[in-house]
């Protein structure tokens, strides 16, 4: 242990730990996964389904179902679980817990934002924003025609608003602005909530230094890979990174002057935790990236519960739960669209 941890947390924090390690037992296992990968219809996925903690948000669904009805209810338990958790939660955990939907405000507010761009209807983007990042003021995103009307409309009462101080200009939102407005976002995000949880200090700031420090050496690479061939330039590219990492700072030097996917891949290797994962990678290949980025953060969410008196459980319980529902998502849409074959190509097992 690294301090006192022991003897005063469970006074705040003892029932909800619990609480979210019951929640992670009923995470589903590589049995249910490869049960789901049998299932013939939609109607096989429910029936299999309802025997896990999804049951019960599953077992009104009418017949014939659809990949978007089971996604909805899955991301319902995730909710109703998180708002339990919140509602339980004291100072400093709150505030904590109030963190990890942040990252789902600034996927809503692009989403909204660019639809709005191309003339889609509020109501049908309102609708496809995750409930995690739902805020009062939401469906007037659509008026605003740049970023600093943006920030003064609608953001400046939002908990984003003192990370929008670096990307306040006066252009017009297009495409490209908007990108680069949910990358400057991501980045004061988790510089902010790096340093909230170094001040909260002990096994908390430990582990969830290293989780956070994987998410921004990810966002580093696919910051990377995606503004290969655009006309985004090397300083602008570095300036999207964030300040901490494995890879800060001179992994960042590297990233900023690469031009394709392979002298990213000679970066990374040079890293030995990113090691593993790049030499999965065929030369010139990046569609498994996703994936094999995905299965290091499981394992890495997964030792955060063989640890114990620390806010770390609470996030990687979170992560794992979204992890589990783009599984379901992409297992439901294989059978929905008869593509059994291409089954395992995505879903990441938890356990």
């Amino acid at each position: 242990m690294y301090g006192f941890e022991a003897l005063t947390f469970n006074i705040h924090g003892g029932y909800l730990e619990a609480i979210v390690r019951g929640y992670r037992s009923g995470l589903l296992t590589a049995a249910d996964y490869n049960n789901l990968c049998q299932c013939e219809t939609l109607d096989d996925i429910k029936m299999h389904l309802s025997a896990t903690e999804y049951g019960s948000y599953l077992q009104n669904e009418p017949s014939p179902l659809h990949t978007t009805t089971i996604v909805e209810k899955c991301t319902l338990k995730l909710v109703d679980e998180y708002k339990h958790m919140l509602t339980q939660a004291t100072e400093p955990l709150s505030t904590f817990l109030e963190y990890i939907t942040y990252g789902h405000m600034i996927d809503n507010v692009v989403l909204i934002v660019t639809g709005t761009l191309h003339e889609r209807d509020v109501q049908e983007l309102l609708e496809k924003c995750h409930p995690l990042g739902m805020f009062d003021s939401i469906a007037t995103l659509a008026v605003a025609q740049n970023m600093r009307e943006l920030y003064r409309l609608v953001l400046v009462d939002t908990p984003l608003a003192p990370y929008f101080s670096e990307c306040i200009t006066s252009e017009d939102l297009d495409d490209m602005n908007i990108e680069i407005m949910r990358n400057t976002l991501y980045k004061a995000y988790l510089e902010d909530f790096y340093r909230f949880c170094q001040k909260l200090g002990g096994a908390t700031a430990e582990i969830m230094s290293d989780l956070l420090a994987f998410e921004a050496d990810r966002r580093a690479v696919n910051i990377t890979i995606n503004s290969i061939g655009t006309e985004l330039t090397r300083d602008d590219r570095r300036k999207l990174y964030s300040n901490f990492g494995l890879l800060y700072p001179y992994g960042h030097e590297e990233l900023a002057v690469c031009e394709d996917m392979d002298q990213v891949r000679g970066a990374m290797e040079k890293y030995p935790p990113y090691q593993s994962i790049f030499s999965k990678l065929s030369y010139g290949e990046s569609q498994i990236l996703d994936k094999a980025f995905y299965e290091e953060e499981v394992k890495r969410l997964c030792l955060a519960f063989e640890q114990q008196f620390h806010y770390g459980v609470f996030f990687a319980y979170m992560r794992l739960g979204e992890q589990e529902i783009r599984n379901l998502m992409w297992i439901s849409e294989c059978v929905a669209q008869n593509q059994k074959s291409r089954v395992h190509d995505s879903v990441v097992f938890i356990f």
